[in-house]
């Protein structure tokens, strides 16, 4: 166990550099066409999965979503709440979908972080994270998003 926590600490901070990369992603990824809102929780041992819900700000209407998801090489829990921008978005059908990111997370008592999420419809949402909780992750994650109707 302690051989997987160690392992999964230096994975998370040769990470840190793709977390700074997404802060400064605004050039890159063009002009915001929404806003998100997001709460989440995380349980992990190893293998973990990721649960939440947020709401969605696009052309002058709010939508509800729900968000599930894992993570593999993490372990412990926390809460993690953000917001962030949306780009690529044409219609909203197309922010539904699963999202996948590479990114590191290490949380004891509180963190804050960041990460640049894309569907395959070419959405991308940056967000920024605040987390609450003991947990230590640094692998691939992948969450699905499906609207409340």
């Amino acid at each position: 166990m302690i051989r997987m926590v160690t392992r999964a600490a230096a994975v998370a901070l040769m990470a840190m550099p793709l977390l700074g990369a997404a802060a400064h992603a605004d050039d890159a990824l063009g002009t915001p066409v929404g806003h998100v809102t997001i709460k989440v929780q995380s349980a992990d041992i190893g293998i973990g999965r990721t649960w939440g819900s947020g709401r969605l700000t696009f052309q002058h209407h709010t939508y509800r979503f729900r968000i599930d998801g894992g993570s593999i090489a993490a372990v412990g829990y926390s809460k993690v709440t953000g917001s962030g921008d949306v780009y690529n978005l044409h219609a909203v059908k197309d922010f539904e979908g699963s999202y996948a990111a590479v990114n590191g997370e290490a949380t004891a008592g509180t963190g804050v972080g960041g990460v640049v999420l894309s569907n395959p419809n070419g959405v991308k949402i940056k967000l920024v994270t605040q987390s609450k909780g003991g947990r230590l992750a640094a692998a691939a994650q992948g969450m699905k998003i499906t609207l409340v109707k």
